[in-house]
């Protein structure tokens, strides 16, 4: 069975002022700190959610891709 092919880039949307910018995720962690580069608000994750990417963005972290559903834990 080919391991599933991981998507490195995501959309993050700031939930303060509309701002989309796509990213390169980290491959081996989480990030839990974002910072908009339109409205300079800090984003953190939701709560339940394990970095920025999967509470903001259009794609989740590496991590959670893999399967890895305590990678931040």
């Amino acid at each position: 069975m080919m391991a599933k092919e991981i998507i490195p880039d995501s959309t993050i949307t700031c939930p303060e002022c509309g701002h989309m910018k796509t990213e390169t995720m980290p491959t081996d962690a989480c990030q839990w700190f974002y910072e908009c580069e339109n409205c300079h608000s800090l984003l953190r994750p939701k709560a339940g959610d394990c970095c920025v990417f999967c509470s903001y963005a259009d794609v989740p972290c590496p991590p959670i891709q893999k399967g890895d559903k305590h990678c931040c834990y």
